[in-house]
């Protein structure tokens, strides 16, 4: 399951956003979106998880939780359009 993250302080990593959901499951990938020119996070990013339950608690869990004092969005991500 491909997982949104909104309201992501500019300063978290992969690794950093992969952490917080590994405490809920098995983490394929995190990523952090950037901007191309000055490579500054734009504030959200995905997380892959291939085990839906565990996707689930994960955004369960997170929606809503702080990360460094700002509250998370944590909800499945919808298609491209």
């Amino acid at each position: 399951m491909e997982i949104y993250v909104g309201n992501l302080p500019w300063s978290v990593s992969d690794q950093e956003l992969s952490d917080i959901f590994n405490e809920h499951g098995t983490v394929d990938r995190a990523s952090v979106i950037v901007e191309r020119p000055s490579g500054r996070s734009k504030g959200f990013g995905f997380v892959t998880m291939n085990n839906d339950d565990e996707a689930n608690q994960a955004i369960e869990a997170l929606n809503g939780s702080d990360m460094n004092g700002r509250p998370l969005k944590v909800n499945e991500a919808r298609p491209k359009e």
